[in-house]
C-alpha cells in the first residue's frame, strides 16, 4: 500500500486496517514456520505496510495535539 493511499484513509478505517493487517502477518509467519510460504518478500512488505499505517497515526495526534 502506497503512503498516498493510506494518508486517504481515515483514523478508524487506518485502525482496522492495522490489525487486518497484523493478522495476515500472523499467517504469514506460520506459513514460513512450516515452509509453505510462496514470497518470503511478503513479510517484508507487511512489516513495512503497518509501519506506515502508525507513522500517518502518529503525526496526525501529533498535529492535533499542536492546534
Amino acid at each position: 500500500m502506497d503512503i498516498k493511499d493510506i494518508r486517504k484513509l481515515s483514523d478508524a478505517d487506518l485502525k482496522k486496517k492495522i490489525v487486518e493487517t497484523k493478522e495476515e502477518l500472523f499467517t504469514k509467519r506460520m506459513q514460513q514456520a512450516s515452509g509453505t510460504l510462496e514470497k518470503p518478500k511478503d513479510l517484508y512488505n507487511l512489516r513495512k505496510t503497518v509501519a506506515k499505517m502508525k507513522t500517518v497515526l502518529r503525526e496526525r495526534e501529533i498535529e492535533e495535539a499542536n492546534k
